[in-house]
């Protein structure tokens, strides 16, 4: 792939990083931005005033001609309004202007982004505000400036800014504790992000023809292929060419952000791709995964191919998830989550693995929440995606390590592990402490945990936000406890045992897909939250709200404003689903199914045999569709949400079954000659 990203002179050259900060901007000033950004403190005038200049400046060198406040707004994507640097100078020429007032303010239109009754169409203005921790970029000769934004009146109409709250609540909670276990040397906590993502990448002249592809991001009809993964010769896999080449594009416009790929490869459904980047802090890392879908998309179309990152753009095979691996540490780099060679005995290691582990199973119904999109609901529960059920998987040594506390008694330990592979020649290897459970949704790997339940499209920023509150919520309540004790190193184990025996019940380490655990998870109290309209009601739960406006999170009326959005992107989703589907078949499939029953006059048996079989499932499609358009006449006549959502979750997407169902045992028995979409043959294998 040639040279690695520390050698390559184009890594990071369209970043406003630090190394290019300090050709551009003084030592002073970059000092004071330093301290700022580490202490959460807001920057003098004068050192913003000096930034401004500075990248202004090296925009300007780099060949910009706009610039942008680029902001995340409750859509899921990212948006953005260029202004030009060049403005009149009333005398007949021209000045470039960008200065502190444009760095550290915008007034993009509020009205016009999800914003779930916080504003009215008349009510337009908003603001956007320079987030100084954030790194601006050069993307396609505009200066991007990441930004959160708000209302006029202060409400929130982001994920970024959750995300930084949260991050901050967990920071001084973590501190906290830390201090109360003898740590007089940290003064800050991070949280790091490692966000791995799936894809999926076919020709752009196939999905041209497929307007579920283009319209929903998944393909609402299609017959299995012939071939899909049963012989497990797509996973890591030899790359091929096309795929090589799209690779080594993408990974130089990457570099050129300062974003690192560190793993590529194929998946294991035909045509699906994985990327993983470097772990970085939360807040870089929800930008650049951001940017890297972005840039995706845009790279995949210069190949002739697209990018797709819906859950499931294809039935029967593996669907695409976004695995956040999430890790907290100390400014001096100690991961709070590294067990060290004796996890028994390691008791800030075993405290913060309790507290989260106590979080999980008591906001169990707010990660869920997290994961909760219409496009997800596809892909939960099957083909290595988890199941809907949250549970914990830590190993079967931690596990030991657990039980040995809840019983108060000493833990004998293991031997280091060495694994033979029967040739003196090789290497022995070093056995983990931990196997790998690719069904749990929130699973232990080593010193970080990994939460497979989001979907691919999803932003990482919801659920990073939610579980860094959790984290912050439960350090705050062991604070709490160990400030009224004298003993503390007893208190401690006192604390951790008793936490551990009230929620040892989340922990599984068993087959998440067994319809064994389903029962055994009822039997234990956890729930069973399978789609996204069972599990929009559980945001609202108190426990929930008073969680997120405690920690300083939202507000109430963000909480139900955010509600809002959630059930109206759901129904929309589901909505324009059935509505593509019902111009499908009415439009194409009809023909198909009318040419080729009149291309056959019964000369022969079998002609007679399929002519009889379309007929029939034509009839039947006929009638699936007059009840999927009743359906939808009534979710578009009901008024009130609550009414939407049911018939959106249960009528639509049934009588969408019925019709694929249908549909898809038209297109086994039509003449490919006449079928109008590329089959999932084509699609899947054309590479």
């Amino acid at each position: 792939m040639g040279k690695t990203p520390g050698e390559n002179e184009r890594f990071g050259i369209d970043l406003f990083n630090e190394r290019t900060m300090q050709r551009y901007i003084s030592e002073a000033s970059l000092s004071v931005w330093r301290e700022c950004v580490r202490k959460r403190t807001v920057l003098p005038e004068k050192i913003a005033d000096d930034i401004a200049d500075g990248m202004k400046r090296w925009a300007l060198e780099k060949g910009a001609t706009h610039y942008t406040h680029w902001f995340q707004p409750l859509n899921g994507e990212t948006a953005e309004k260029h202004e030009g640097f060049l403005i009149p100078d009333g005398r007949d020429g021209y000045r470039m202007e960008f200065s502190r007032k444009e760095l550290l303010r915008g007034e993009p239109d509020a009205s016009s982004f999800p914003s779930g009754g916080l504003r009215s169409t008349f009510e337009a203005r908003g603001y956007s505000a320079w987030d100084p921790t954030s790194y601006a970029f050069i993307k396609d000769k505009v200066l991007c400036i990441p930004t959160v934004f708000c209302t006029y009146s202060g409400e929130v109409l982001d994920k970024k800014t959750p995300l930084l709250r949260s991050s901050d609540a967990l920071n001084r909670q973590a501190v906290r504790v830390l201090k109360l276990l003898g740590d007089e040397h940290t003064e800050s906590v991070r949280v790091n992000i490692g966000a791995e993502q799936e894809y999926f990448l076919i020709p752009k002249d196939l999905f041209q023809q497929r307007e579920d592809l283009r319209l929903c991001g998944r393909t609402l009809i299609g017959a299995d292929a012939t071939k899909k993964q049963e012989l497990e010769d797509h996973y890591y896999g030899a790359i091929k060419p096309e795929i090589a080449a799209f690779m080594q594009d993408l990974n130089e416009e990457l570099w050129k952000l300062g974003i690192c790929a560190k793993t590529e490869h194929n998946e294991v459904a035909p045509a699906q791709y994985e990327m993983a980047p470097f772990f970085t802090d939360a807040n870089t890392a929800n930008d650049q995964n951001q940017l890297t879908m972005e840039i995706m998309k845009r790279v995949a179309d210069r190949h002739d191919l697209v990018c797709l990152f819906h859950e499931k753009p294809f039935a029967g095979i593996n669907g695409s998830g976004k695995h956040v691996n999430w890790s907290v540490s100390t400014d001096k780099g100690e991961n709070l989550f590294s067990p060290g060679t004796t996890p028994a005995e390691n008791i800030r290691f075993l405290l913060f693995l309790t507290a989260f582990i106590k979080g999980v199973d008591e906001y169990a119904g707010l990660l869920r929440c997290s994961a909760a999109h219409a496009g997800n609901d596809h892909r939960l529960g099957g083909q290595e995606a988890p199941p809907a059920i949250i549970s914990v998987f830590v190993g079967s040594e931690l596990e030991a390590v657990i039980d040995s506390l809840i019983n108060d008694e000493p833990y004998t330990g293991r031997e280091d592990r060495l694994l033979t592979v029967g040739k003196d020649v090789l290497m022995h290897l070093s056995q983990d402490n931990t196997d790998r459970n690719r069904t749990s949704p929130v699973a232990f790997t080593g010193n970080k945990f990994e939460f497979r339940m989001p979907g691919a499209s999803q932003s990482i920023a919801t659920p990073v936000t939610y579980l860094n509150t959790i984290m912050a919520q439960e350090l705050k309540e062991c604070a709490e406890y160990l400030e009224t004790r004298d003993d503390r190193a007893e208190a401690v184990r006192s604390l951790i045992r008793d936490m551990l025996s009230a929620h040892r019940r989340i922990l599984f380490s068993g087959n998440g897909y067994d319809p064994a655990w389903v029962e055994e998870a009822a039997r234990r109290g956890l729930k069973n939250l399978r789609t996204t309209a069972e599990t929009i009601p559980e945001f609202l739960r108190e426990e929930n709200v008073r969680l997120l406006t405690e920690n300083g999170i939202y507000s109430s009326a963000e909480i139900a404003s955010r509600n809002e959005i959630h059930q109206e992107s759901y129904c929309g989703t589901t909505a324009i689903e059935a509505r593509t589907m019902r111009e499908m078949i009415r439009k194409n499939i009809f023909g198909a199914v009318s040419a080729f029953l009149s291309s056959m006059d019964g000369a022969f048996y079998f002609e007679k045999e399929l002519k009889k079989t379309a007929g029939m499932l034509g009839n039947d499609l006929l009638q699936a569709v007059k009840d999927l358009e009743e359906a939808l006449e009534a979710f578009e006549a009901a008024s009130d949400p609550a009414s939407r959502l049911e018939i959106a979750s249960t009528r639509l997407t049934a009588r969408m079954a019925d019709c694929r169902r249908i549909t898809d045992q038209l297109e086994d028995v039509i003449d490919s000659r006449f079928w109008p979409y590329p089959t999932y043959t084509r699609l899947l294998f054309a590479i």
